[in-house]
């Protein structure tokens, strides 16, 4: 099992905004899509945290999935799909087979500043990174690949309205992350 201190260290931040997003819908069986699950700590949290979830963790790597598979085995979370291979930069066509109304919530932890935009993760807000020392982490990401960097929200919140959906609200969190909540119009 792959272990990232980061991911034990928001856990349950994460899992406190989660509970508070869906409170309202625990009184039925929701699907949730976790894309880019990396280590499985946190789909395994959140599986035991809220039970009437069934999750669908997924990751573009195999050591992230089988790291995932040992978490589930581990922990004996009954609500904890096997693994998919999933590339998010892919059309939804291409998501594991997913139908684009089966998922009912999606999840996406610390991924966005690895995808190609060209302008509960750090963003950068109308263009402006702060503090500084999120300037170096975007430095260091686009040096790794160019299309990667801290992305602006409000490049994100058009592209989200674009699809059909709407940024709600926009919680801060420790270490200058923010957790986006989004939701269909």
């Amino acid at each position: 099992m792959l272990l990232s201190p980061q991911a034990e260290r928001n856990c349950e931040d994460l899992c406190s905004v989660l509970e508070d997003v869906l409170e309202d819908q625990s009184h039925r069986q929701l699907f949730a899509l976790e894309l880019g699950s990396g280590t499985g700590q946190h789909v395994i949290r959140f599986a035991l945290k809220m039970p009437f979830i069934t999750w669908q963790p997924s990751d573009i790597k195999e050591e992230s999935r089988d790291s995932i598979k040992a978490y589930i085995a581990a922990s004996n979370a009954k609500t904890v799909l096997q693994p998919v291979h999933l590339d998010a930069s892919e059309p939804w066509e291409k998501w594991a087979g997913l139908p684009r109304s089966s998922c009912d919530v999606i999840v996406a932890i610390n991924l966005l500043q690895y995808s190609s935009f060209k302008t509960a993760q750090v963003y950068a807000i109308n263009g402006t990174i702060t503090p500084s020392c999120n300037e170096l982490l975007d430095a260091e990401l686009r040096k790794m690949n160019p299309e990667w960097g801290l992305p602006d929200i409000d490049v994100l919140r058009q592209l989200a309205y674009g699809n059909g959906i709407r940024m709600e609200r926009m919680i801060e969190m420790e270490e200058y992350y923010k957790c986006l909540i989004f939701r269909k119009l």
